[in-house]
């Protein structure tokens, strides 16, 4: 699906204080714009995009939610099970400092999840320099790395702040997560709030923070 096409006419010259939005190319102002047959095909757009059958992966339950991009499982692999904690591949969520963004990502994460049985995509033995793996989540048929991109509570992360852990994600579902991640954008939902939008992305937040303040990537 290429969403581009659908939404050619709401390029605009970017605000100079948002200087992260021109990766997307569109300004918080054009939501009030938007014609309602216009927005109304881009929603069809979207919902009309067929569902993958679910992926091979192992069942599992969220037994801790951590942040708006981490959480625990247990892991039984070992002799003796232990908590795992698991990074959703392909986005990246505000950092927990990053108020108030940070703590509705987590509740947000926290409210599909926690405590329900998933099914992980993922490689389990793979992990990153915080002992965590990186896997895609899916709940009843739902993908909830996308979901929380389509909510505004999470960036689908770009290239340019990949992990090497998550190298085998990097086009995946990438175009899921950059359609749903316009959709946010259009609606003005989350961080894309025009009124209170996020003028910082969690990488540039955690940057301007001390290190010892700083949260996990």
């Amino acid at each position: 699906m290429n969403f581009s096409s659908g939404v050619t006419l709401a390029k605009a010259k970017l605000k100079r204080d948002y200087p992260w939005t021109k990766i997307n190319q569109l300004d918080f102002r054009f939501r009030g714009k938007w014609d309602g047959g216009i927005l109304l095909g881009i929603l069809l757009l979207l919902t009309s995009c067929s569902q993958p059958d679910l992926p091979k992966g192992i069942f599992t339950k969220v037994e801790r939610v951590i942040s708006g991009q981490t959480l625990e499982i247990l892991d039984k692999t070992s002799k003796i099970p232990v908590l795992q904690q698991v990074r959703l591949a392909g986005i990246t969520a505000p950092d927990l400092k990053q108020d108030p963004w940070g703590v509705k990502a987590k509740q947000s994460l926290k409210q599909l999840c926690e405590g329900k049985k998933i099914l992980l995509e993922g490689n389990l033995t793979e992990k990153d320099r915080y002992g965590r793996i990186s896997a895609y989540i899916w709940l009843d048929g739902i993908l909830i790395n996308e979901q929380l991109v389509k909510q505004g509570y999470v960036l689908a992360e770009t290239p340019s702040i990949y992990r090497p852990v998550t190298s085998n994600f990097k086009t995946q579902y990438s175009q899921r997560f950059n359609d749903a991640q316009e959709y946010a954008r259009l609606m003005g939902y989350g961080i894309w709030n025009p009124e209170k939008p996020m003028r910082l992305t969690p990488t540039e937040f955690r940057d301007q923070q001390p290190q010892s303040n700083s949260s996990l990537p």
